[in-house]
This record gives structure tokens, sequence and C-alpha cells, in this order.
């Protein structure tokens, strides 16, 4: 790669995206419904009201750290990848076990067998932004002068924990890692990236003793709801710029698959139709008769008055349903089957957009990314997938484990999930500590946290993997 500070594409590796994908999640759930009942709520306030049918949970022998080891580990082992192959290591998590050391540092250990200790990259921190953010920094990294020739390791985990109440059902755990590197199958569209921030008290964690969050639930979704318009309206203005031939600008049909993040599964389904509202307001007027017949009662609204406007909302939902069946829906799968993951999120949903489609579905498909982290931060992007089918069969091979692992994990009835959560409360931050969550219902080749001595340092060990089959 040359190290001329010029932009031209033959100075740049080629097709930089992700090459592989690996997720891990909690091998415990509670199944919603039946928290529905414990909590005495409504029947169908969970399942059908926030989308979501099991919400996976981690006692107290995995914390972030586990997390991340094993979804590390599993990926370099999954994809037989050589440690002194990775040049950058970036984790990106809210989940703080220590203020000072980070996640990253941990996952260092994974490299010492082989001296290998030329890594770049550190955590990175904005509620459930933080893993888009190591993201692409490994793509800048990449792209970049700073580029060594080696491949870069993206590791976003969290365990979404909410005390006792509504919040609760939304919670989740998980980790996802992918490996940068050029000429990936899953090739992110350069210059189409769209950000927004803003300073927002939306969810925040101040309380540096809990694992609870701080949360604004209608602030939030505003939050959420608006970002998305600024990304997606952003997206549109770089799209153009980048494509002055094309007379037709932007709009959901530009895309084959949007994905979202999600905490929890209607909000997306509610954020699909809030981009076809995007395309209405933005569709000039003498247009609108002819793509949205019927929907002349909308012609004066505007995007920031309708975020809980009922009418609006259930208009465009209705309107969308089929999109959203075709290009949304089967990418919450693990979110409806795990929950809220928080920096993963997103990247469960494209594991589930992979896992749930055939080759034939993804080959030279675009799909729409949205990554929203509270406080706020956002970004819109998309993905090119490959149109080589041989390689793209390969890369969903990789993911085969998804559904089985998914079908392995052990049902826990809600009073003793809730004991396991007043555990996790009672100790977390205890120093000494030794944990009391069972070893023996963890997957194979998970990472679990042995002891905490007095000076709070942990020790992790690994269940022993699976020989992989021939």
């Amino acid at each position: 790669m040359s190290s001329s500070n010029s932009t031209t594409s033959g100075q740049w590796p080629e097709d930089v995206g992700i090459l592989g994908l690996e997720i891990v999640f909690p091998s415990q759930f509670v199944d919603q419904t039946e928290l529905e009942a414990f909590d005495g709520v409504s029947a169908g306030k969970y399942t059908i009201g926030l989308g979501q049918q099991r919400m996976g949970f981690c006692s107290d022998r995995e914390d972030i750290n586990s997390l991340c080891l094993t979804a590390a580990r599993n990926l370099l082992e999954r994809h037989s990848i050589p440690l002194d192959r990775i040049g950058r290591l970036e984790v990106g998590t809210e989940t703080i076990v220590d203020k000072s050391k980070s996640v990253k540092s941990v996952l260092m250990q994974l490299f010492e067998p082989e001296g290998v200790t030329d890594l770049e990259g550190i955590d990175t921190t904005n509620a459930c932004y933080g893993g888009t953010a190591a993201l692409l920094n490994a793509i800048n990294w990449i792209e970049s002068s700073s580029w060594d020739g080696r491949l870069a390791l993206v590791v976003c985990g969290d365990i979404a924990v909410y005390a006792q109440g509504s919040a609760r059902p939304t919670g989740g755990a998980g980790a996802v890692a992918m490996l940068i590197g050029p000429n990936a199958p899953l090739r992110f569209e350069r210059g189409l990236r769209a950000t927004y921030m803003k300073h927002a008290y939306d969810f925040y964690k101040p309380d540096l003793s809990s694992e609870y969050p701080v949360v604004d639930g209608k602030l939030s979704i505003q939050c959420y709801l608006s970002a998305l318009d600024a990304c997606y309206q952003l997206y549109r203005k770089k799209f153009a710029q980048r494509h002055p031939d094309l007379v037709a600008p932007v709009t959901l049909d530009t895309f084959d698959a949007v994905i979202f993040h999600s905490p929890y599964c209607k909000l997306v389904q509610k954020s699909l139709a809030r981009i076809g509202l995007n395309d209405f307001v933005l569709t000039p007027a003498d247009q609108r008769p002819a793509l949205f017949p019927g929907f002349e009662q909308f012609a004066n609204v505007r995007l920031e008055d309708t975020y809980f406007d009922r009418d609006v909302e259930k208009a465009f939902m209705a309107q969308y349903a089929p999109v959203f069946a075709a290009k949304t829906k089967r990418s919450l799968h693990l979110a409806s089957q795990v929950g809220n993951m928080y920096t993963p999120s997103v990247y469960s949903c494209l594991v589930s957009l992979l896992v749930g489609s055939d080759v034939d579905e993804l080959l030279g498909k675009r799909v729409g990314v949205f990554s929203y982290g509270s406080g706020l931060a956002s970004s819109m992007y998309s993905i090119a997938v490959t149109t080589d089918r041989e390689r793209l069969a390969e890369f969903k091979r990789h993911l085969n484990y998804v559904q089985p692992l998914l079908d392995r994990r052990t049902k826990v009835e809600p009073a003793e999930f809730t004991r396991l959560m007043e555990v996790r409360e009672k100790n977390n931050h205890a120093a000494p500590y030794e944990p009391s969550g069972s070893v023996e219902v963890l997957f194979p080749g998970t990472y679990y946290l042995k002891a905490v001595d007095s000076m709070h340092r942990r020790t992790y060990e690994r269940v022993p993997p699976e020989q992989p089959s021939s």
C-alpha cells in the first residue's frame, strides 16, 4: 500500500469490510411470556408490546471480559487465523468492570502464547454505539497510512441488566467479534457514512457502583427516532454526491435489507416505517399522490411533531408492513430470542439476516445499517454483499452454529432468574469474590470468571471447546 496522501482508489486497499463474524450469547434464558405472568403484567406486554420472545442473561460466572474473550477466541479458532495476522484489536462496550484497565488489555492474554504485543486499539465507550465506533476505527486504520497489511479484530460486547420493573424485560447480553480487512465479502461502501451526535440524558449510567442505568424512556425513543431522521437524510445527500448520475433520490427501495440497533423489536418495526415517513416528507408534493395514495391527510406533517403521533405511526407501519417483512424482520431473530445486547445489537441483526437468508437472496445486495447509542451517538452506512457465490456461501457456513446453539440454551424459571439477578446486584464489584453460578450450563468454549481476589484482580478459565466436526 502506498504511503502517499493521495486518495485515488488505486492507492487504497480494495473492498474493506467484514471477513468473518462470530457471535456469543448466554446459555441461559428466561421466557418473556412466563416473565409477564411472574411480573403480574398484562399478557402480551413484553411479547407483543415489545416484540420480545426470550431474554438471555448471565449469572455471576460471566462478565464483560469473559464474553469478549469467548467471542475473540472463537472467531480466531473458527477461521484459523494466526495470531500474528492481527494488527489492530479494538473493543466497544459500555459494561465497565474497571475505570482504568481496558477490556482490550484483558484480551491480550489470548495473544501472549505467541508473543504478539504489537496491537493497536483500545476500548471505545458511548452506550450502544461503542461497537460501531470501534468498527469504523478499524476500517479507518486499514484505509490509512498506518496500515501495515495485517487484519483488524473488532469485539463488541455488553451485559444489559435493569432493576426489577418495567425495563427489565428489555435486557439481554452477548458479544460479536468481527474480522476486518480488504477484499471482504461484506464491503463497506466508501463515502456513504452519515453521523449524528448530540448531548442528551436519555439513558446513562452515572452510578459506578451499579450495573443499572438511569433511563428516560420517552426521551430515549425521541432521541433514537430523531437520530434516525438525521442520519438517513444525510446518507441521502452523501449518496447523491457520490452518484451524481442518478436521477432518483435514495429511498427505502435503494436498500435490499435494512438493519437497526434493536433495544426491542417493536421499535425496529416503527423505525423502518419511520424511514418511509422520511421518504414521504422528502417527496415533492406533486409526486405524492402517485407514490403515497390516500395519504393526503399527512400533507403538512413535520417530522419533529411525529415522534409520538399514533395516527402517523399506525398509518406508516401499515403502509410499510410488507417492506418490513421483506427487508428487516428476519434480522430480528436473535434480538427477539436473546434481547438487547447493547453494542453488538445491530451486528446480531446482521448475523440474523445472514443466517436467515439463502445465499442467492444476498448476492450483490445492499444492506442499510443504523447504529444508535444513547447520550447520543449514531451513524448510518451501507454494506455491499459480494457477487461471488462461493465466497458468500463459505462466509455463511461459518455461521452454521448459531441456530443449533440457540436451541441448546437452558430455560430458567422467572423466580430463579430473579434470584440470579439479585446475586449479580449484591456482588457487583465485590472483592474478594468467588462466583456461585453454574459452570455446567455454559456452552463449550466459554470463558468464565473463576475468582476475584482481594485486589480486584480477575482470573478466568475456559470450558473445553467441542472438537469441530469434519
